[in-house]
Order: C-alpha cells, then sequence, then structure tokens
C-alpha cells in the first residue's frame, strides 16, 4: 500500500475526445468546401450569395475557435483525505459574499449562503467571512445579525452529525436522514429543533423586511444607518462576530462592509466592492488565499477548502494555479432547461478545455484566489512581457512603491509586504477587530483609490460589466496558470434567472461586458503579442464574445424569408452536387452538438431548448450588447450594472406546467426576434401559396421554405407570445414597433423583386 504522504494531492486527467475531434475537422472541412463553392460561383448569384458567403465565413470562423477550445479537455481529480493526512496547519482563508440590492437579492437567501460559508470543514480559526453590501441596507445588516446567532447552532449541529448540505434552507427542504451511528429519535428530536430555529429567523427575517426596519431593541446597532442614501453614505464596517479565542471548531468571524458612496463618483460595480473587501480583509486579517461567491451561491460541499488546497499545496509549481475555478452549478432548475441558462455544457467543455491550455476561466463566482496575484505579483521566477497589466515583482515593496500601488494607508501597506514577500506564517488574525477598523474603514472610502493602480493593475479589473473575465485575463497575462476543480458532489449551487426578461437581462450583461473587452485595451490578440497570455488561451477567450454574432446571424436567419418573397435563393439547387455539402453539413453540426448534450447527461429536449435560445438571445441580448458598445465607444453612454432578480426555492419546480413558459414584457429587446417571427410567417405564407397559385412567383426553394421554418420553430415562444395574453404574451406596443420592421423588410423585399 503507498505511504499517503508520496501520494499526489491532485491528478490532471485528459479526456479521450477521438471521435470529437474527428467530427469537429469533418465540419470544418465541409464548411471550408461549401465557402470554396459560394466563392466560386459569386460573380453569377448577386448580393444574396455575397451575404451568405460572409456569414458562413464568420460562422468557420467561430468554428475554428471552438475546435481550440475543444481540443484539450482535461478533468481534475482531488484527494482532500490524503490532504488531512499530510497537513496538521492548514493556511488562513477570507471569504467574501457581494450583494447589492434587499429586494432583488433577498437577505434570507445571503443568510443561508454565508451560514453555508461559516459551517464548512475547515478549521474555524482560519477563516474569516466579509459580507460587502452595496445597497447600505440596515435590513441585511441586521439579518446577518440573527443569522449569526443561528450559527451559534446551526454549525455544531452541522458538525457533530456531519451534515452534508450546510445552507438551511436547502438543508430543511427534505425529510432527515439519520447519520450512521446515531440514535434516531434523538437526531429526529435535534433536527426538528434546529428547523424549529431555523423557521424563527426566517419568520425575523420577513418581518423586518416588511417593516422596513430592525426590531427597537437592536437600534443602539443602526446609528450608522441612520438618514443616510444607499448612493450617498460613508463607510460602514461591523464586526458581527469574532473569534476571540481562535477556537478551531468555533465561529469564523463575520464582518459587514458597506463601502462609502458619493453622488459623481465612479463605484465600478461588483469589482470596485471586491477590492474594498480585499482591503478591509488586508487590514483585519490578511489571509494568503481568497474565495469569492456571490449571495445566491451557497456551498453545497463543505469540504469544498481542502479540495482548493489540494492545488494550492500540492503542487510543486505555484505558477499554475493561480486561481482554483469551481464549477457554477444551479438547483432547483427547470426540467430540460427551457430558456437555456443553465450553461451545463458551455461549462463543460469551455472550462475543462481551457484548463488544457493555460487555465480556466475567471467565472466570478465559486473562486479561491491568491492575494498576492490579486495584489499582481509576477509568478517566481518568471519575467513575463509587459504590456497594458504592469505587474509588480518583489523587488518593489518599498514604502512609496506601495503608496503609489496600494495606497496611503500605513497598516494595509504593511499587510501587503507581508503578503508579497511570501510570509504567510506571519499573516496575522488581530485578537480584537476593533483595533483595525478605523483603518477599514479608511480603505474603503470611495476617495482612496485615487492615484492608485487599483482596478487597472491592482485588484479586480474595472472597465467593464465582466470584470472577472478581465482580471482573468490579467491574471493570464501575468503568467499565472489556474485550475478548474470538479469535485464529484458539485461545490457551489446557485440560483438560474427564471422567464425570458430575467435571462435576456442577465446575458445581455455578460454579452455587454465580453464585448468591451474585446473592443478595448485589454483585447485578448493583442495581449498574447506582448503578455504570456498563449494564444491558444486568446482564441478561448475571444470564443466567449458572443455578441459580434448577433448581426451575421440576424442576416443569414433573413436570407430564407428574403428568398421566398423575391423568389430568389441562397443555396445550391436540389439536383447541384453542392447540396449534399449544404445538407451533411447541416445534419452534421446539429448531431455533433447534440452529441455534447448526450454526453453531459442531457436529454434531447434540453438540447433543442438551448439551440433555440441561442437563436432567442442572438437576435435580442446580443443585438442590444451590440449596440450598447457602440454607444459608449461613441461616448453617447456609460457601462450600467443591471442586478438580475433573484429567487430563492427549494422546490422542484419541473411538475409546474407553467414554470416554463417563456414570458413577456415592454422591454425593447424583444422588438427584432419579434420582427423576425413576423417576416418569416409572412414569407412562408407567400411561399406556400406559390406552391398553389403561379401568380405569386411560382414554387419557392425547397431548401429555403426548410430553413424559414427552422427559424419560425427556432423562436416558437415568439409565435405563442403573438397568440397569449398576460405575461406569457407580446405586449402590444411591441407588436406594432415589430410590424414596422418587418414592414420595411418586405418593403424592401417588394422592391428588391422589381429591379
Amino acid at each position: 500500500m503507498a505511504n499517503l504522504i508520496t501520494l499526489p494531492l491532485h491528478e490532471k486527467v485528459p479526456r479521450r475526445n477521438t471521435l470529437s475531434r474527428a467530427l469537429s475537422l469533418l465540419i470544418l472541412f465541409l464548411l471550408l468546401s461549401l465557402l470554396f463553392y459560394r466563392l466560386h460561383h459569386l460573380g453569377s448569384h448577386g448580393p444574396v450569395w455575397l451575404i451568405a458567403f460572409l456569414c458562413e465565413l464568420w460562422f468557420t470562423f467561430i468554428w475554428v475557435m471552438n475546435i481550440n477550445t475543444r481540443w484539450n479537455l482535461v478533468d481534475q481529480k482531488t484527494y482532500p483525505d490524503r490532504l488531512l493526512e499530510r497537513f496538521q496547519d492548514f493556511p488562513a482563508v477570507d471569504m467574501f459574499v457581494t450583494t447589492a440590492d434587499p429586494l432583488l437579492e433577498p437577505p434570507i437567501m445571503t443568510v443561508n449562503t454565508v451560514l453555508s460559508l461559516l459551517a464548512v470543514d475547515y478549521p474555524s480559526h482560519k477563516l474569516a467571512c466579509y459580507v460587502s453590501d452595496d445597497g447600505a441596507s440596515p435590513i441585511t445588516f441586521y439579518s446577518l445579525i440573527e443569522a449569526c446567532e443561528f450559527a451559534k447552532l446551526w454549525i455544531p449541529f452541522c458538525k457533530k452529525h456531519r451534515v452534508r448540505i450546510r445552507a438551511p434552507f436547502m438543508y430543511f427542504s427534505t425529510e432527515p436522514e439519520v447519520p450512521i451511528g446515531h440514535s434516531s429519535d434523538d437526531f429526529v428530536r435535534q433536527w426538528k429543533e434546529m428547523k424549529d430555529q431555523y423557521e424563527e429567523l426566517g419568520r425575523k427575517i420577513t418581518e423586518a423586511v416588511q417593516k422596513s426596519s430592525a426590531p427597537d431593541h437592536l437600534m443602539d446597532h443602526f446609528e450608522d444607518f441612520s438618514n443616510i442614501n444607499r448612493q450617498n453614505h460613508p463607510s460602514i464596517v461591523k464586526v458581527i462576530w469574532e473569534n476571540k479565542e481562535k477556537i478551531p471548531n468555533g465561529i469564523p468571524p463575520l464582518v459587514y462592509v458597506a463601502r462609502e458612496k458619493k453622488p459623481k463618483q465612479p463605484h465600478h460595480f461588483k469589482a470596485g466592492a471586491m477590492n474594498v473587501l480585499t482591503r478591509v480583509s488586508g487590514v483585519m486579517t490578511n489571509a494568503p488565499f481568497m474565495l469569492n461567491v456571490d449571495c445566491d451561491m451557497f456551498v453545497n460541499n463543505p469540504q469544498v477548502v481542502l479540495h482548493a488546497m489540494c492545488f494550492f499545496l500540492g503542487h510543486g509549481k505555484e505558477i499554475e494555479n493561480g486561481f482554483v475555478q469551481f464549477p457554477q452549478v444551479f438547483y432547483g432548475g427547470l426540467k430540460d432547461d427551457p430558456f437555456g441558462n443553465q450553461m451545463v455544457v458551455v461549462q463543460a467543455y469551455l472550462q475543462h478545455g481551457t484548463a488544457g491550455i493555460q487555465g480556466p476561466i475567471y467565472a466570478g463566482s465559486g473562486c479561491f484566489h491568491r492575494r498576492k496575484v490579486i495584489y499582481g505579483q509576477l509568478p517566481d521566477c518568471k519575467e513575463t512581457k509587459r504590456s497594458n497589466f504592469n505587474s509588480i515583482n518583489g523587488h518593489e515593496l518599498h514604502e512609496n512603491a506601495l503608496d503609489r500601488g496600494f495606497g496611503h494607508s500605513t497598516k494595509f501597506s504593511k499587510s501587503v509586504a507581508r503578503i508579497m514577500s511570501g510570509k504567510h506564517e506571519e499573516s496575522y488574525s488581530p485578537s480584537d477587530f476593533s483595533t483595525t477598523l478605523e483603518a477599514a474603514k479608511e480603505v474603503a472610502d470611495c476617495q482612496y483609490e485615487f492615484n492608485t493602480r487599483w482596478g487597472k493593475e491592482v485588484g479586480l479589473m474595472y472597465g467593464t460589466a465582466t470584470e472577472d473575465v478581465l482580471t482573468g485575463i490579467k491574471i493570464h497575462s501575468m503568467g499565472w496558470g489556474s485550475v478548474y476543480c470538479t469535485p464529484e458532489e458539485p461545490a457551489f449551487l446557485g440560483c438560474a434567472p427564471m422567464g425570458g426578461p430575467a435571462t435576456l437581462l442577465q446575458m445581455k450583461r455578460w454579452v455587454t461586458g465580453l464585448l468591451e473587452i474585446l473592443a478595448g485595451e485589454h483585447n485578448p490578440f493583442l495581449a498574447t503579442l506582448s503578455t504570456s497570455l498563449r494564444f491558444r488561451q486568446s482564441l478561448a477567450y475571444v470564443s466567449m464574445v458572443w455578441a459580434p454574432k448577433s448581426i451575421p446571424e440576424m442576416c443569414y436567419a433573413a436570407l430564407p424569408a428574403f428568398c421566398l418573397l423575391t423568389n430568389a435563393s441562397f443555396l445550391p439547387k436540389a439536383s447541384d452536387p453542392w447540396m449534399i455539402i449544404a445538407t451533411t453539413l447541416l445534419i452534421l453540426s446539429n448531431l455533433y452538438s447534440l452529441m455534447e448534450y448526450l454526453q453531459c447527461g442531457l436529454s434531447v429536449r434540453a438540447w433543442w431548448n438551448n439551440q433555440r435560445m441561442m437563436r432567442i438571445t442572438s437576435a435580442t441580448a446580443c443585438l442590444f450588447a451590440v449596440l450598447d458598445v457602440i454607444l459608449k465607444l461613441l461616448g453617447l453612454s456609460e457601462t450600467i450594472f443591471e442586478i438580475t432578480r433573484k429567487d430563492q426555492s427549494s422546490t422542484d419546480s419541473s411538475t409546474d406546467v407553467d414554470a416554463g413558459r417563456f414570458t413577456f414584457d415592454s422591454s425593447p429587446i424583444f422588438v427584432p426576434a419579434t420582427a423576425i417571427v413576423l417576416v418569416h410567417m409572412t414569407a412562408l405564407a407567400v411561399g406556400l401559396l406559390g406552391v398553389w397559385l403561379p401568380v405569386f412567383g411560382g414554387p419557392p426553394g425547397l431548401g429555403e421554405m426548410v430553413c424559414s421554418t427552422w427559424v419560425v420553430l427556432s423562436f416558437f415562444p415568439f409565435v405563442k407570445g403573438l397568440f397569449s395574453k398576460g405575461s406569457y404574451g407580446i405586449p402590444w406596443p411591441t407588436i406594432c414597433k415589430a410590424a414596422a420592421l418587418a414592414f420595411l423588410f418586405l418593403n424592401f423585399c417588394t422592391r428588391f423583386r422589381s429591379m
């Protein structure tokens, strides 16, 4: 039997994907063949074929990037049991939770996330939890006070009975399972008592939310919240609990932070909040490792910190694990993913694929960072090329350099020096947090970052709504690698938005931020020329920029309708041998994507729902993202961080008949897709009439009829929306605007046909 001391703490296992590689290359060959055919016959077919050629050229480029991402799929296995055998003392970890609006992000949701973090299987005196509240809500603060009282009962209960799920709302949603070796009656009694305590906690928080105030007997704790505006208030830092005795099985420290805000001062959304937490934790606990999660993403695997430490402590080359990213898995999802927002396949292939290059993309939540990497320190003995991302090495630790880079706080500068010099064992956890409160408030001021490197070279990066991806580019550009950790039991579980408006709002924010990166100074292609970002990794980053696809996809989707209305053709004739190429390409590309979904354990219906939502997203969120970025580049608008509504539910929604129905509101984002549906319904009607009445131009092309039908099926929720009422129906103002666009298109077709 092998000695546990000599066994690895983690293993990198390449996947065998020979069939996938062969199919992807075959599809690429067919795409290139179709492009050759288009180019060879371009002169005899006019502008319709030119548009088709340009669109297919873009699709070929996208396919090449997809091949690059999926070529080297890698899995990682971790062995936390070996870690526990090998180490007696573990490094400290600071845990960050971010929330911004108590109405869109209910406090009970934040409370469950915090409780799950406080209860992880890790020495409590090595942990500290910081909650950033950008809403400066006294209700959120009160909820955390009550949560801390509940934690005094909850954490011992979890440790004693080895509870697997440590978010109370999820744990109490099912019947109790008696642990092995425990008395059934005794455990059930304790379980019921604990459930009663949690329901009492929920009742208190609900009452506070309804009354918009905390109970009178606690008002002494809320002086800092009196007469403040969420957009104009000083820094608020409150130590809710501290583990003064440093008890390994106690409750980790819990700190509430509401950073200072002033009108007309840039606050940089979530990235700004994360940087404030980094500084506040730096002057208080200064752990060498940091975990950040969104307020809706609770710990599902209590050994998550140990899994991360398998990489940080078990790898001979720390350059390969600048951060450890865990998958974003969602609970309570609808059956077959009708809104296409559970991102199962995207994560399975994008993250596992980049894990075989330079490392996974930083996804913004469920990620462990080395603090020194966030501070901009280069890997040991790494000479990286200089670029827009200037980095810091071990020789730049003198006082003036730290002031210029990190701000004027003496206490914070000393904490930075400890981390950057590698003295992790000297990172401190003060016995009395009150001695650091003034320094914590100072570094949380909104003017603290002026004339520093924060947001440019230090901390999370500013300038985009997807600060996570840009920060990941910076880290990889410095020469660091990253790791994708996928334990059998998902480490974190979050909630996905429900309904059409919420889904498209979230997607629009993502694709807008990604396009801002591509259009900005930190373009991955430019970074690979001047930094340590690998070329294949830059292709993986560019493949995530989905917004530009909206233009070619909209044009390509319009071609079948245009051809039916003008009696033209953008496909080879049925008798043309090249039609076999186009047909085979259509079949193989769909079979390839279907194979990916089946390999991920999803159904055919889930595959179709995601294909449908990709078309809908392209014509809605992606199109508006392009418009937003163009306006920003012209100086006519600014980046807006739109918060997605989150609803906590532990119940299975798959039995709700209406839960998966697409909903609409009056947002203009629905206008283009509605116009597409109206145009194709008209084109199909004209095409079918052409079959029976030659006066309409004769029989249409079979290929164009099939493609137009495919488009209508892809946008079928909008077809149903035209004839539904309430939130399931498209509002009449949206239909009228879409009808106007459709009329313009039909008028253009009529004029083109008469030419």
